[in-house]
């Protein structure tokens, strides 16, 4: 169990909600490489589950109903963005806010191949953003 997608899970639970109520007993799958950026790991996860939640396979979040799992996605989404943003870091938001809007165009026009590679990409962006 990766203590990364716990905190994650411990977080959202704490702030309640129809989120907090559908979140899995015990997460699942495998963390993000998280690289040398200790202060990126949690909001990484954080937009990664927004994005399985909008596609894929969520990790934390359990749900059946498409709504919330598209409004969930977009609130993780936001809690990444919002907590890069608080660390000055803006080069690396504006690599997650293009990663975000990228893997909608990909998936809506059928490429989501394209999409997890673009993730690849991004997240190794993301990761030297900080020495740039």
């Amino acid at each position: 169990m990766s203590p990364v997608l716990e905190e994650l899970s411990a977080e959202l639970r704490a702030d309640g909600g129809l989120l907090a109520a559908a979140l899995r007993d015990v997460p699942h799958g495998a963390p993000l490489d998280h690289g040398d950026r200790a202060d990126v790991r949690l909001l990484l996860e954080a937009v990664r589950e927004g994005y399985e939640l909008h596609y894929g396979h969520p990790r934390v979040v359990a749900t059946d109903d498409a709504d919330l799992a598209l409004l969930a996605g977009d609130r993780l989404y936001a809690l990444g963005l919002e907590r890069l943003a608080a660390l000055g870091d803006l080069d690396a938001v504006r690599v997650l806010a293009d990663l975000i809007s990228e893997s909608a165009r990909l998936h809506a026009e059928g490429r989501p191949e394209e999409a997890d590679a673009h993730w690849a990409r991004a997240t190794s962006n993301v990761h030297s953003a900080e020495t740039r």
